[in-house]
């Protein structure tokens, strides 16, 4: 396609990028630096995770697949430390364990700046997991199709792109050139908002061996003829991908092709991207996405090509990805500029006279709700045990002998037949008291168990953290922690 069209794309905003700037000795430097702060790949408890996860609560889904037996990704934290994405198959997906766990290992070992890189697994009994990199900016879809304040600009999604390109380039460097089902919940962004491709793609989807779950408008011809799926079948989805990011909409390449070959672009165009780029990059963009979508797959180009073709296209390479996308950088935001409660503030001051106050006040209120199903059995033979042992604790607990609220709460936790978030919570704090910081961070996590959404948990988490000399991470717990709070907050009209 020629760069004649001079209406093509309107009028140039700006002077035309010239040459190549991304060196590539710092791309090997980054992907080094990458892989030296990743832990290696390790074989996670079903115990840990579900921890990491507040028991799998609702309240940390970030995204759903499949219809009746859906595959569930939620967020969590390793340790109250490493923030973390766990995947969770459904019981049918990979009946063969050996062949799950070759698998996650061998994705396992890719370590790159570019992906949302997989950190681990989990093959206990029937439970299949994974566990990734944890991206908190949403995805390309989102940032693309959902937008609510502004759209993409085009030296961000040229951005994109790239990445993407650079991710599918490395993938294939170490033997893993499909990618199953490219698409824009895929492309992830990172507390930098630079994009990252998903390292869940680079599993076979489940015991069927399907690697296209979206519309098949959208699968590459050859999978729909064959069933086969090639390294070519990834590149038709980037251009898929190239459509997606030119026209801001989620166009069937069908349709795509027949506008390119009317010379229809300005149907292919997203509006919000008037004025951004000059005629011959959009002609560039085009041109790259019509070879992608060939029909004939030794027709489309390979990933290495894709990455030249997009390098001296790149707008605005020395400004952050977080400016162009105009949101906060992570961890930007500090604590000093949080609402926090009085129990928020004791915890960021480490002042344990003022949490015991304030824990005591509440006293067990914050327990309404928590679910206690006792036979009739129970309540005759173990609950006046049980109730006592709760009861001493409280009052040890009220004269600051923490030695025997530990010893006391212990016997109720254990008997197992209540849960009591408040109790983990006087525990934790008893342990904070008796100098055991690491008994008080256990504790803390299995109140978020029972309660995921309880700011209580969440701040005497970070007082743990602190006293574990954790501070980056005490103060994550602490703005979860206030975030919480104020959805609480608003939610109830205050």
């Amino acid at each position: 396609m020629g760069s004649g069209n001079s209406k093509m794309f309107g009028c140039c905003c700006g002077s035309h990028f010239k040459g190549t700037i991304l060196e590539a000795p710092d791309v090997e430097r980054d992907e080094k630096s990458d892989a030296f702060d990743l832990p290696p790949f390790q074989e996670f408890s079903f115990e840990q995770l579900r921890l990491a996860t507040s028991g799998f609560a609702a309240e940390n889904i970030v995204s759903e697949h499949g219809e009746k037996a859906p595959n569930v990704v939620y967020k969590g934290k390793l340790d109250a430390q490493r923030r973390i994405a766990v995947k969770r198959f459904n019981r049918l997906a990979w009946p063969d364990h050996r062949q799950f766990l070759e698998e996650a290992k061998a994705v396992g070992q890719l370590r790159n700046h570019r992906l949302a890189n997989l950190l681990g697994c989990c093959c206990e009994g029937e439970e299949r997991l994974l566990v990734a990199e944890y991206m908190p900016n949403e995805t390309l879809a989102k940032h693309l199709f959902h937008w609510e304040s502004q759209p993409m600009k085009w030296s961000m999604r040229l951005r994109v792109v790239l990445f993407l390109a650079e991710a599918l380039e490395y993938c294939s460097s170490k033997g893993r050139p499909l990618y199953h089902d490219l698409n824009a919940y895929r492309v992830l962004f990172d507390d930098d908002c630079n994009p990252r491709l998903s390292c869940f793609g680079l599993m076979k989807n489940s015991r069927d061996g399907k690697s296209y779950s979206t519309n098949l408008a959208f699968t590459p011809p050859e999978y729909l003829r064959t069933g086969r799926f090639t390294p070519e079948s990834v590149i038709y989805s980037f251009g898929t991908l190239l459509l997606d990011v030119l026209s801001g909409k989620h166009i069937p390449p069908s349709h795509a092709l027949d506008l390119i070959r009317d010379r229809n672009f300005h149907m292919l165009t997203d509006s919000c991207l008037e004025g951004q780029f000059s005629n011959e990059d959009g002609t560039e963009v085009v041109r790259l996405a019509s070879r992608c979508l060939q029909y004939e797959q030794r027709e489309r180009p390979n990933v290495k090509s894709l990455v030249l073709a997009l390098t001296p296209l790149q707008k605005e390479i020395e400004v952050p990805s977080y400016v162009l996308m105009n949101m906060p950088h992570g961890g930007a935001s500090s604590v000093e500029s949080l609402s926090l409660s009085p129990l928020g503030e004791a915890c960021l001051r480490m002042d344990l006279t003022a949490i015991h106050e304030i824990l005591e006040k509440i006293g067990y209120k914050d327990d309404e709700g928590t679910v206690n199903e006792l036979s009739f059995q129970m309540w005759t033979n173990q609950m006046q045990d049980t109730l006592n042992s709760k009861k001493k604790g409280d009052t040890a607990f009220r004269h600051k002998d923490v030695n025997t609220a530990i010893e006391c709460y212990t016997q109720f936790i254990d008997v197992g037949t209540m849960v009591s978030p408040t109790v983990f919570a006087r525990r934790c704090l008893s342990y904070l008291m008796n100098d055991k910081p690491q008994e008080a961070l256990n504790d803390a996590m299995q109140a978020l168990v029972i309660s995921p959404t309880w700011p209580t948990a969440f701040y005497l988490q970070a007082a743990a953290l602190f006293a574990l000399g954790m501070e980056n991470e005490a103060r994550e717990a602490l703005k979860d922690g206030s975030s919480l709070e104020s959805k609480k907050n608003g939610n109830s009209g205050r």
